[in-house]
Formats: C-alpha cells, sequence, structure tokens
C-alpha cells in the first residue's frame, strides 16, 4: 500500500529545489539520496531524490531531472508516497493514517463516533473523531486519551477527559446562561 509522505510547496532558489509539507515522523528515512518517490499526479514521475536538506524549520528537497526553478514550478501540489511494504517499522504503537481512518471511536463500549482523520503536528498528533451530529471533535493522539486501538477489531478506545466532547458541541456554548437562569429562578421564590 502506498502512503503519503510529503506534499510538494513552491521551489526554492533557481536550481530546482522545492519545499515540501513533511506528512512522515521520519523525513531523515524517508528522504535521502537515492530514494525513488511514486508522485501523484502520476505524470510527474516518479521522482528519485537528489538532496535533502533543512532550511529552519521547512524542508528543501532536489530531484535529478529537476534542475531549474521552472521545472521545480510544475511539481507544485504534487503528492509523494511510498511504498508501506518497503518500510521497517520498529514502532509498535505507530499507526498510518489509512489503518485509522473509518475506526469507530468508543468510550467504554458506547460508540462516540468514528475516526476521519489523523492530523500530524508537531507537538502531538490529533484523531479527528466525527460524532453522530456529524461535528468534528479533536483528540490528542496520546496513551491517555487513547489507550487501545484495534485495527482488525475496527475501533479505537479513549478514555477522554472531562468535556473533551462537549467542547465542540453546538450546546456547549448556551450551558452557562441555561445556570444562570436556573439561578435566577431559585431567588425569584419567596423572597
Amino acid at each position: 500500500m502506498q502512503v503519503q509522505v510529503a506534499r510538494i510547496g513552491k521551489p526554492h532558489g533557481i536550481r530546482g529545489e522545492v519545499t515540501v509539507q513533511v506528512l512522515t515522523d521520519a523525513p531523515e528515512d524517508r528522504f535521502v539520496p537515492g530514494v525513488d518517490l511514486v508522485v501523484k499526479p502520476a505524470t510527474l514521475g516518479p521522482l528519485t531524490v537528489r538532496s535533502a536538506r533543512w532550511n529552519k524549520d521547512i524542508l528543501l528537497l532536489g530531484f535529478e531531472r529537476i534542475t531549474t526553478r521552472n521545472e521545480a514550478e510544475t511539481l507544485r501540489g504534487a503528492e509523494l508516497f511510498i511504498d508501506s511494504d518497503d518500510v521497517e517499522d520498529d514502532d509498535d504503537d505507530a499507526w498510518y493514517e489509512h489503518e485509522l481512518v473509518g475506526l469507530e471511536a468508543r468510550v467504554g463500549t458506547e460508540v462516540v463516533g468514528r475516526v476521519t482523520a489523523l492530523r500530524t503536528l508537531t507537538a502531538q498528533d490529533l484523531l479527528i473523531i466525527e460524532n453522530a451530529a456529524g461535528e468534528e471533535i479533536l483528540v490528542p493522539f496520546v496513551e491517555e486519551i487513547v489507550p487501545e486501538v484495534n485495527v482488525e477489531a475496527g475501533f479505537v478506545l479513549l478514555t477522554p477527559p472531562p468535556g473533551l466532547f462537549e467542547l465542540n458541541s453546538a450546546d456547549a456554548g448556551s450551558a452557562p446562561e441555561d445556570a444562570d437562569d436556573d439561578a435566577d429562578s431559585a431567588d425569584g421564590g419567596d423572597a
């Protein structure tokens, strides 16, 4: 199966380098000179990595056969993939997005939604859960909150802190007003 590892951004300089949005947690393993990457759209590839270097927090890639800024511009927006069968993964607690999307999200035995995406960020990853009302809930993908991922059985088990699911609820903003109304009606009795 192919796994997306980057999306090409704008050209950098005049020698054919491009900026990339990194979508892998191991760029130092994925973008080494000589590695062939599958490209979508397919008409642009495959691409062979010529060079990889960091400019501050931005990864710059150079590819064989892409030597000018104009050639690099034709790659803008292209998606880069690797074959996941070729990747050795020593981390038992690592999942690809395609393995997670579609899994039921459960709190105990109750199904509270379905995983629709995995957002990889610098500090931590987030699971995007869509609840029954169609609302997106962002769940930190950490062991304390997502203690079990069972791809074979088709679910992720959540132990969310109080209020996590209510933060994105349409009713969450009205709760304090309702509490004030209850307090007012209690005060309006036999005074």
